[in-house]
């Protein structure tokens, strides 16, 4: 039996519409307005929310431009690992795979408990039985991995039918908000207003705004996956950045209409949990609130989806390369998925929520904040990483791109970036809703997560350098 075909990925199999599915259904579209807006409303720049979408949305465009110029040299399901070893040495490489693979399990992890704590909730409210929340957590571990495992196509027709429902709800309250003439202050686009976007309060909205962008860097990782992945892979990133920021400021847009520009602080911060939610029973009727919850479930499975699909392809790399154990690499027989690495993956984020459960953690106040904010941490870390690694990429060999591709694209994106990161360590406490000295040591357990990348390829350069020559580069 010819032995390469067991780590073959299903090659030429997605296009551009799969890819868009991944990264939307990574940013939760749902999960994301009704969690993460209400605490920019309260605590940043009020009625300027909305704006800063298209903000965030501009400086996400600005980072795509390196890094799809960069794509066209490197594609592999290394994601960020590929860009950042042959960019800034393989050494930094694996220390970027170390921080990237601590990064996503951690946000499969707050997904996992913030889907046990809302759907006990749920059952619970339909009269149910009075279950652990860690059940139901294990329950979409299990249903993620059976998902996970089947080929790639099937993954992308169930994000895509989970973001068209949970995008459905929330333009149907738009809309609705809309026909009504908005609120009590009318239809108003003050929120667009640059004394608006920049009034006191912007640092901490952008912090929140920020953490609502995490995945859609996830289009890379499927290039070897997808169709004419030169062309696919630009369109699909620039796409998805371009979807979520518009929709994220239509939606916020209109829910601040809703409740008018001047009372949008008092209601997010009196009503942080309910405020999408009261805004769609008025307009839309009691039965669409229903249909928001269960859309809410729908919407936390997609994004556990998405990420699973993307830390298979992280740990499928490091077995390729030999950074890790080669059967990570190992690829299903008949769906060609990388379902060893999703063994593992469930496994380990699966282990690491009981352990939260077992030692009588909340759900949603430490098991998804806690996480989620370290998650938010190393993306950030990873992105400015990447922005470097262009310049340094094209820095030896310009390849016939412009200035603005190779260098002040990307430099502009990794001072902005590094903006953004340096208001989220100062607001730790905002973002994870504690004071906790763990939260406040998440910077340097991302910082000791790439030394030990770091110290790891050092080794491997003297003790395996035949494999440490190949780093990053074996499927350049």
């Amino acid at each position: 039996m010819d032995t390469s075909s067991k780590t073959d990925l299903r090659r030429g199999s997605i296009g551009v519409a799969h890819i868009v599915f991944f990264v939307v259904a990574a940013a939760s579209p749902l999960t994301a307005v009704v969690g993460v807006s209400p605490a920019a409303f309260a605590l940043g720049n009020g009625a300027g929310v909305p704006g800063t979408f298209l903000l965030v949305g501009l400086l996400y465009l600005i980072f795509s431009v390196g890094f799809t110029t960069m794509n066209r040299f490197i594609g592999s399901a290394g994601g960020f690992y590929s860009y950042i070893a042959n960019g800034l040495g393989r050494q930094a490489g694996v220390a970027g795979a170390f921080i990237a693979l601590a990064t996503y399990n951690a946000i499969d992890i707050a997904v996992y408990g913030l889907f046990g704590f809302f759907v006990s909730d749920i059952v619970k409210t339909f009269g149910g039985p009075d279950l652990p929340w860690i059940v139901y957590s294990i329950l979409l571990g299990i249903a993620v991995f059976l998902c996970g495992m089947r080929n790639i196509e099937f993954s992308g027709k169930v994000l895509g039918y989970c973001m068209i429902a949970e995008i459905a709800i929330l333009a149907l309250l738009g809309f609705a908000i809309l026909m009504s003439g908005g609120g009590a202050e009318g239809i108003s686009f003050s929120s667009f207003s640059m004394d608006q976007i920049f009034a006191s309060g912007l640092g901490v909205a952008l912090v929140f705004v920020v953490s609502s962008f995490i995945g859609f860097e996830a289009t890379a990782i499927f290039g070897e996956e997808a169709r004419d992945p030169k062309k696919t892979i630009p369109r699909a990133t620039y796409l998805s950045v371009i979807i979520i920021a518009v929709f994220y400021a239509f939606v916020t847009w209109t829910v601040t209409l809703h409740y008018g520009p001047a009372n949008i602080v008092a209601e997010a911060s009196n009503n942080t949990a309910t405020l999408y939610l009261s805004a769609v029973q008025a307009k839309l009727g009691h039965a669409a609130g229903v249909v928001m919850n269960l859309l809410l479930i729908s919407s936390l499975f997609a994004c556990a989806l998405s990420f699973h699909n993307t830390i298979n392809r992280y740990f499928y790399a490091i077995g390729r390369e030999g950074v890790a154990w080669s059967g990570l690499a190992l690829t299903h027989a008949k769906h060609q998925s990388p379902y060893v690495a999703g063994m593992i993956q469930t496994v380990v984020a699966l282990a690491v929520t009981i352990a939260f459960a077992v030692f009588g953690q909340d759900p949603y106040a430490v098991v998804f904040a806690w996480t989620g904010t370290f998650a938010s941490l190393g993306i950030l870390v990873l992105q400015i990483l990447v922005s470097i690694a262009v310049i340094g990429f094209f820095v030896r060999d310009g390849r016939n791109t412009t200035l603005w591709h190779r260098l002040i694209a990307p430099a502009l994106s990794a001072a902005g970036l590094g903006v953004c990161l340096l208001l989220m360590v100062l607001n730790l406490s905002l973002v994870s809703g504690s004071n906790s000295l763990v939260v406040d040591s998440f910077p340097i357990m991302i910082a000791v997560i790439g030394l030990g990348g770091f110290a790891f390829a050092t080794w491997m350069r003297s003790a395996r350098p035949g494999i440490y020559d190949n780093l990053g580069r074996a499927f350049s």
